[in-house]
């Protein structure tokens, strides 16, 4: 069983203090074995932004999955927009742009959908199918595969017009062909998981796809500042989402999902 904690969209510039330290306080208690990082560490890709990112992440000392998001590369600079978007990200987060983490359990590994050309929208590369077909695919099916990327391949329920990740039904195909369980993201500042099979009718693979809220930053969105801790193995997830009640992080929902002939059936 392993546990990880999935934080999002944290947004350096409009993070809010007592939050950000109450976060910090939480994970260090909870000591997953790894924190996963779905995009959007800054507000507007600015140095001292990152600065602060990177500050924030060095007083975790777990393995991290890093990705950016589309606030990562700048919005108003449209030099370093289209030639050297994610130059400070490289710089100061990370320059590894397939971060990878495998144990005897695990096997996680991210990916960028942010593009310089399309603000907020993403997509998937055919380059990257290849890296998850590369990294992925080469994993013991013995081992949990979760896939990595900020923005998500379900839309929240009950919404309407919610742009999804670009070629997400050919990465699809990869990503089944790997036996990959979970898919992790961000990008709408709102909670909530699925099977892959409630939009993509074509599926032939039961994978949950698992969205999270932004974890400090005052851009809410109508919810409340939270994050995913995730316990796991190959037959078994529980996604806990932990929300800042103004002193600390508690449970406030368990969606728990079990396996059963290859099928992740809802249990709570």
């Amino acid at each position: 069983m392993r546990k990880i904690a999935h934080i999002s969209d944290i947004h350096f510039g409009t993070e809010d203090f007592s939050i950000t330290e109450g976060l910090i306080n939480d994970l260090n208690i909870i000591a997953p074995d790894v924190l996963v990082v779905s995009g959007d560490l800054t507000q507007r890709a600015r140095n001292n932004q990152f600065v602060k990112a990177g500050l924030f992440l060095s007083r975790l000392n777990f393995s991290q999955i890093i990705i950016p998001g589309n606030h990562d590369i700048p919005l108003f600079d449209i030099i370093r927009r289209l030639f050297t978007p994610l130059k400070r990200y490289n710089r100061f987060i990370t320059e590894n742009m397939y971060p990878f983490f495998e144990d005897d359990e695990i096997a996680i590994l991210g990916i960028n959908t942010a593009r310089s050309l399309a603000w907020k929208e993403g997509r998937i590369s055919a380059e990257q199918i290849n890296n998850i077909d590369k990294l992925l695919c080469e994993v013991s099916n013995e081992k949990f595969k979760i896939l990595v990327t900020h923005h998500p391949f379900i839309p929240p329920p009950e919404s309407h017009g919610i742009k999804i990740v670009g070629r997400s039904v050919l990465a699809l195909k990869t990503i089944e062909k790997c036996h990959v369980d979970l898919l992790l993201a961000g990008h709408l500042h709102h909670g909530y998981s699925g099977d892959i099979r409630s939009y993509y009718p074509s599926a032939e693979s039961s994978i949950i796809s698992v969205q999270a809220g932004t974890a400090i930053s005052r851009r809410r969105r109508n919810e409340l500042n939270a994050y995913n801790l995730i316990t796991s193995d190959k037959n078994t997830i529980n996604i806990e989402i932990r929300t800042w009640n103004g002193e600390c992080f508690f449970p406030v929902s368990t969606a728990g999902y079990k396996l059963v002939n290859k099928e992740w059936i809802k249990s709570t």
